[in-house]
C-alpha cells in the first residue's frame, strides 16, 4: 500500500466520547484539533468493556479491555493501516493485572508508537513499574504532560531521556461573556465564586474544601462555592451517591448549605469554560500528593482563573511564579487562609489572574496539537523515509 498525498495515518488507543472520563474528553479534543492539520489524518481505537456505539465516524476500530486475543488484534489492525499508534495509558482503561495487556499490544507492533502517560507514580507498585518501564523500551516516544515527570520517568521507570517528550494538556480557547454578566446569567450576582469540577470521588477532597468554605464564609458571607459535575461512575457502581450525600450532609451540618451548590451532571465543556469563567477562585483539594497531572486544572489556567490547591505535583508546577496558592493536604484551615488571601486582596487576585493567563494561553488546543503533529511527522518519516506503508 502506498500513502496517499504523503498523509500520514495515525491512531489514538484511549478511551473515547460517549463514554465520560477525563481521558476520553482529553482524546476527543486532540483529534478534533488534529483533524484540521492537513498533513496527518487521525483515527481513534477504542477501549470498550460492552457493546458501546460511537457516532464519531473517526472511531474505526475497538478493543475490547477484557479480553487478551483482542490487543494482538488491534496490532494487526494497526500494523496493517497505521503508520503510527499514540497509546494513551493510564493503568484502569486496560486488561489484565494493572493493565498489564497493553504489553501484548505493543510487543506485536511493527509501526512505531508513541506512549502519553496520563499517570506516572513516584511510588508504584512493581507491576506498574515492570509495565511502564516495558511500554518505555518498546516504544518510539513517551510523552509526558509536566516537567515534574521526567525525572520520574527516567529513574523509576528507566525511561531513557532521548525517549521523553513535554507537551502541555491541552485547554479550548472558547469565547465567554465577562464574568459578571456571566454570574447575573446563572443566579450569582454580587456572588464570590469558587468552584471545583470533574467527576466526583472521594479522592478529590472535596470535603475538605466545604469545610474551608465555611471557615471562609464567617468574614465573606457572600460566598458560594459550586461542586460541579456527576459522580465519578465507578464510585457510583461501588457506593452509589453516598460520597455526595455526605457532603450535602457535611454542608448542612456545618450551616453553609446556601452556600453550596452542587450541579449533577456531566458538563459539557461549553458549559465547563463558563463556569470557569465566572469563577473568581477555583478549587481542587485533592488528597494525592501522586497526582502528576488534572485536566480540570489545565483548564482553569487555561481560563486564566486563581488556583488554590493541595500542592500534588502538577499543582506545584503549574502555580509556581505567583500563579496561584498551595495549602496543605487534608487542611481546611490552610485552604481557608488562601482563599480568605485572594478575597481581600483584590489588586493580587489580578495580578495573579494575569499570570496564570499567560501560561494558559500558551497551553491552548491548537498549539498542542501542532506540537503533537510536528513529532508524529519526525517519527514517520524517520521510520519510513521512502514513504512506504507497512502492510
Amino acid at each position: 500500500m502506498v500513502k496517499v498525498n504523503g498523509i500520514k495515518n495515525v491512531a489514538f488507543l484511549s478511551t473515547y466520547p460517549p463514554r465520560e472520563c477525563g481521558l476520553a474528553t482529553f482524546t476527543e479534543d486532540l483529534v478534533n484539533e488534529i483533524t484540521k492539520v492537513a498533513l496527518v489524518r487521525p483515527s481513534v481505537i477504542a477501549v470498550t468493556v460492552g457493546n458501546e456505539e460511537y457516532p464519531d465516524s473517526r472511531v474505526t476500530f475497538k478493543l475490547r479491555q477484557h479480553e487478551r486475543e483482542s490487543y494482538f488484534e488491534t496490532a494487526r489492525w494497526v500494523n496493517t493501516y497505521m503508520d503510527l499508534l499514540v497509546i494513551e495509558h493510564e493503568y484502569g482503561i486496560f486488561g489484565g493485572d494493572c493493565g498489564e495487556y497493553i504489553v501484548d499490544l505493543a510487543k506485536s507492533l511493527t509501526v512505531p508508537f508513541i506512549v502519553t502517560t496520563h499517570t506516572v507514580l513516584e511510588e508504584p507498585t512493581l507491576k506498574q513499574q515492570e509495565i511502564l518501564r516495558e511500554l518505555g523500551q518498546l516504544s518510539t516516544k513517551f510523552v509526558t504532560m509536566a516537567e515534574s515527570s521526567v525525572p520520574i520517568l527516567a529513574g523509576t521507570y528507566g525511561i531513557d531521556l532521548d525517549k521523553i517528550e513535554v507537551i502541555p494538556h491541552g485547554v479550548p480557547s472558547l469565547l465567554v461573556g465577562a464574568r459578571e454578566k456571566l454570574k447575573a446569567g446563572h443566579g450569582l450576582k454580587d456572588k464570590h465564586v469558587i468552584s471545583s469540577f470533574g467527576l466526583l470521588s472521594p479522592a478529590k477532597g472535596i470535603e475538605y474544601g466545604i469545610e474551608a468554605v465555611a471557615k471562609v464564609v464567617a468574614d465573606h458571607a457572600d460566598v458560594v462555592y459550586l461542586v460541579l459535575g456527576k459522580t465519578h461512575p465507578c464510585v457510583k457502581e461501588l457506593s452509589g451517591e453516598s460520597y455526595r450525600q455526605s457532603l450535602m450532609d457535611l454542608a448542612e451540618g456545618l450551616g453553609v448549605r446556601d452556600n453550596i451548590r452542587f450541579v449533577d451532571k456531566y458538563l459539557t465543556k461549553e458549559e465547563v469554560i463558563k463556569y470557569l469563567h465566572l469563577s473568581d477562585i477555583y478549587l481542587t483539594p485533592y488528597l494525592s500528593k501522586e497526582q502528576a497531572v488534572s485536566g480540570t486544572l489545565a483548564y482553569a489556567v487555561g481560563c486564566g482563573r486563581v488556583v488554590v490547591s493541595t500542592p500534588y505535583r502538577y499543582a506545584r508546577e503549574m502555580l509556581g511564579d505567583g500563579r496561584g496558592m498551595l495549602a496543605e493536604f487534608r487542611d481546611a484551615d490552610s485552604l481557608a487562609a488562601c482563599m480568605n488571601f485572594i478575597l481581600r486582596n483584590p489588586l493580587r487576585k489580578k495580578e495573579m489572574e494575569l499570570k496564570t493567563l499567560a501560561v494558559g494561553q500558551m497551553m491552548a488546543w491548537n498549539n498542542v496539537a501542532r506540537l503533537y503533529t510536528n513529532l508524529f511527522i519526525d517519527i514517520i518519516e524517520e521510520f519510513q523515509p521512502d514513504g512506504a506503508l507497512v502492510g
